[in-house]
């Protein structure tokens, strides 16, 4: 399956069980709500995913049930965060095996790798597999930035095709546009900058509070790229105190508790993590209750051509 990297892509949670095993049932009716509201991808094992918690053995089985249950509707994206290039380039073809219709990748994990050792971590993975992949830039979190002069030579490569642009510059887009054009396609990986980026041009947005709300989401990306950007404004103004439940270290914890609110998920983390108790917890289940009392009334953005605005 072609990837088009535009649209919604939901970092999607893993679901566990009260015996801290995989919660395939819950996981299902995550993925089924997702699917439902129009999402473009689905993507696995992210920081949201709690990748570093999980087997390798889990990860396989993640993405051969996502695989099972979109029936080629979206691409099944995995996330790789090694700590070396060979682990990559094994994470890369497991991914392949198990159905996987593309990868994200994140910079060599834990080691500081210079600018020669980044690229070459990227570029011999991508000599490694057929899969697409989505370079997943995030510099404020992992502390290597992958510059414009860097996409440069990895561009060389027909595979690596796409940005989680998550540097918080929003001008980055811009400059990406006007170095690369459509030849790298950008995702904003930042909740509460993704309308932003998708007016300065962004082809789409990984998302992190559509795995509780997945419809007023997809309807934020649709709206604004029908060009009806007072209506994508108004939900996404509603959306905000929720969408920067995504910027904060607990931002896992936090989504949880908004999936349970929305009956689309469990609380159940994977330790070291723990859930959310006294003031925290008050202070964020605060937040969640006065998004959904106040929770919008979506248009019809799945066919806005009979959309009708007031």
């Amino acid at each position: 399956m072609a990837i088009e990297w535009k649209g919604v892509m939901p970092a999607v949670t893993t679901k566990f069980t009260d015996q801290d095993t995989l919660d395939l049932n819950m996981f299902e009716v995550n993925i089924n709500a997702q699917l439902e509201a129009g999402v473009h991808g689905i993507i696995l094992g992210g920081t949201l995913g709690e990748a570093s918690t999980l087997s390798d053995d889990e990860k396989s089985t993640l993405v051969r049930t996502t695989v099972a249950l979109v029936k080629d509707k979206v691409p099944v994206i995995i996330n790789i965060a090694e700590q070396t290039t060979k682990g990559a380039i094994k994470a890369a073809e497991k991914a392949k095996n198990d159905g996987a219709h593309g990868l994200m990748m994140l910079p060599p994990m834990r080691y500081n790798a210079g600018k020669k050792e980044t690229l070459t971590y990227f570029k011999e993975v991508a000599k490694s597999t057929s899969l697409p992949i989505m370079v997943y830039n995030n510099p404020v979190d992992y502390k290597i930035e992958v510059t414009l002069d860097m996409f440069e030579e990895l561009l060389k490569f027909e595979n690596i095709q796409a940005v989680k642009e998550s540097t918080r510059d929003i001008s980055n887009v811009t400059r990406i546009k006007n170095r690369f054009g459509d030849r790298l396609k950008i995702l904003s990986g930042v909740d509460t900058l993704a309308l932003e980026s998708l007016l300065m041009g962004a082809d789409g947005w990984v998302a992190g509070l559509v795995d509780a709300f997945p419809q007023e989401t997809v309807a934020i990306y649709e709206l604004q790229n029908a060009g009806k950007i007072k209506e994508a404004l108004q939900i996404y103004r509603w959306f905000l105190p929720l969408l920067e439940l995504d910027i904060n270290p607990k931002l896992v914890q936090n989504i949880k508790l908004a999936e349970v609110a929305t009956g689309i998920g469990t609380e159940n983390v994977r330790a070291p993590r723990l859930p959310l108790e006294g003031k925290e917890r008050e202070r964020v289940l605060h937040i969640i209750e006065n998004g959904i009392k106040n929770r919008p009334q979506l248009p019809n953005y799945k066919n806005l051509n009979s959309f009708i605005t007031s």
